[in-house]
């Protein structure tokens, strides 16, 4: 195998490259090719540093989870204080990088270092009163719920739609003029005698005509409540339904740790 393990390339060289060009180009537009040819070598160059594609993305997920700052809590800071901090930090890393998230969703590992470094979360987590798996739980619940938020923030506005053309007017064909000769009188049209014993049936009524309520359907209506929420700022997306979500995800923690339950969420029975 040629010699291409040049120095000053390192795989933190590539990660640190690669992050770089995924805010000018985006993850469709990250390829190894695209990588070497900003590094300036060949693409089997980056093989001496990363075995495929998904090794740099784990990489570049492993860099972008530590850059918030992983950690236990303070000394001082309450669990509630120290999960919306990490939480708050983490989806402004993921925000601050084109992508981001989705670079996140796409990890398959993290370093030993990031392992580590949770772990010492998670142990912080047992002194403070929860279990082992509840903190894992916990953690990982508040990471997915940051991840799926941004990915909404995240991604591309929908294109707008064409103009429709106009359906073409059908061609009528070549007029015909009547043959001369005295108009030809219209033959009456049968009525049906009724039958004996039996009224007779009445005539239909006309077909509705455009303004007819039954051409239209009923008319649409703006949803009541749903028009009120939005316009007392009940947004889906943005910094005020993301801290609602952080705070309806603190009450529930609060509410299961002091349970001591940590499962399947069952349904209250209530008496009959």
């Amino acid at each position: 195998m040629p010699s291409d393990k040049r120095p000053g390339l390192t795989k933190q060289v590539l990660i640190d490259t690669a992050l770089r060009l995924l805010d000018e180009v985006g993850l469709e537009g990250l390829t190894v090719r695209r990588l070497a040819a900003e590094l300036g070598v060949q693409s089997p160059a980056l093989y001496w540093h990363i075995r495929t594609k998904q090794e740099l993305l784990d990489g570049m997920a492993d860099a972008i989870c530590r850059a918030p700052g992983m950690g236990p809590p303070r000394d001082d800071e309450s669990w509630q204080d120290w999960l919306l901090r990490r939480a708050r930090a983490y989806r402004a890393t993921l925000l601050a990088r084109r992508d981001g998230a989705r670079v996140v969703a796409h990890a398959r590992s993290l370093s030993q270092e990031t392992v580590a470094l949770f772990d010492r979360e998670l142990a912080a987590m047992v002194e403070r009163g929860f279990t082992p798996a509840l903190a894992l739980h916990t953690i990982g619940a508040l990471t997915s719920y940051v991840n799926g938020f941004v990915l909404r923030e995240q991604a591309p506005a929908p294109a707008p739609e064409p103009a429709a053309d106009p359906l073409p007017k059908p061609d009528p064909g070549p007029t015909q003029e009547p043959a001369p000769g005295p108009p030809a009188e219209p033959a009456p049209s049968p009525t049906p005698e009724p039958a004996a014993g039996l009224p007779a049936e009445p005539a239909p009524s006309p077909a509705p005509g455009p303004a007819s309520s039954h051409a239209l359907g009923s008319p649409r209506v703006a949803p009541a409540t749903l028009t009120a929420a939005v316009l007392e700022g009940g947004e889906s997306i943005g910094e005020t339904a993301f801290e609602h979500g952080l705070r309806v995800f603190i009450a529930g923690t609060a509410a299961v740790l002091s349970h001591g339950h940590d499962g399947p969420a069952t349904p209250s029975r209530t008496a009959p």
